[in-house]
């Protein structure tokens, strides 16, 4: 219409294996007049074989898929589509997992809790520019640059890297070493160097350990 400003949405990209939570994140962003869902996927596959097809300026991913971590999803994008934005909306603790995110190539965290107001706030300030994390996150990232303390006591698994926790979820949910490999798309070999570093890193002594810590960390992170 003459006299009018035609303002194209922002088309955004949804990856999370939960088809209930889609929807509803769907529908929310699809009720505002900037923004579109211009693809769906619930796994790595499906989530780069939209790229092309969809042109998405953002994408929104959580940290566990149906065949890969998210955080190994946004280091994927990162090669195939620098350009694309991307907000990782997770239930897991953004403690052990933002600063994961934002190294992997995230421009924002925000919890699965949150208000579905902040996920807005977050899709568009991600858009226009800027980083959305919480305020918690943010201290604690800025007294790491100046060599101050964390807010809060370091986690266990902080010096865990980010395909080590893949594997340490996958032990927790009962799969072998094969199957990690298989799932991971990894030598069985790789997998083992990862169950030794694991280990090691959290100070336990024996397989038997790391599974009984596997398990629990799983189960308490609503992983199963």
């Amino acid at each position: 219409m003459a006299g009018k400003k035609h303002t194209e949405k922002k088309r955004i990209l949804l990856v999370d294996d939960h088809p209930l939570l889609r929807e509803g994140i769907a529908q929310l962003i699809n009720q505002q007049t900037d923004l579109l869902v211009c693809g769906e996927a619930e796994d790595r596959f499906g989530a780069l074989a939209l790229l092309d097809t969809a042109r998405p300026a953002l994408a929104i991913v959580d940290i566990s898929l149906k065949d890969q971590s998210g955080l190994e999803l946004i280091k994927d994008f990162k090669v195939r589509a620098p350009e694309l934005l991307v907000l990782v909306l997770s239930m897991h603790d953004e403690q052990l997992y933002a600063e994961r995110a934002l190294r992997a190539g995230a421009r924002g965290y925000i919890m699965k809790r949150e208000a579905s107001h902040k996920v807005l706030d977050a899709i568009r300030h991600i858009l226009n520019g800027g980083v959305f994390v919480s305020e918690k996150i943010v201290a604690n990232l800025l007294k790491s640059v100046s060599g101050q303390p964390a807010s809060t006591a370091p986690s266990a698994l902080a010096g865990v890297s980010d395909r080590e926790l893949d594997v340490l979820q996958l032990i927790g949910q009962g799969f072998s070493s094969q199957q990690i490999a298989d799932r991971l798309h990894i030598s069985i070999k790789t997998i083992e160097t990862h169950r030794a570093n694991l280990k090691l890193k959290l100070k336990l002594d024996s397989s038997s350990a790391l599974l009984q810590f596997a398990i629990r960390w799983t189960h308490a992170r609503g992983a199963v």
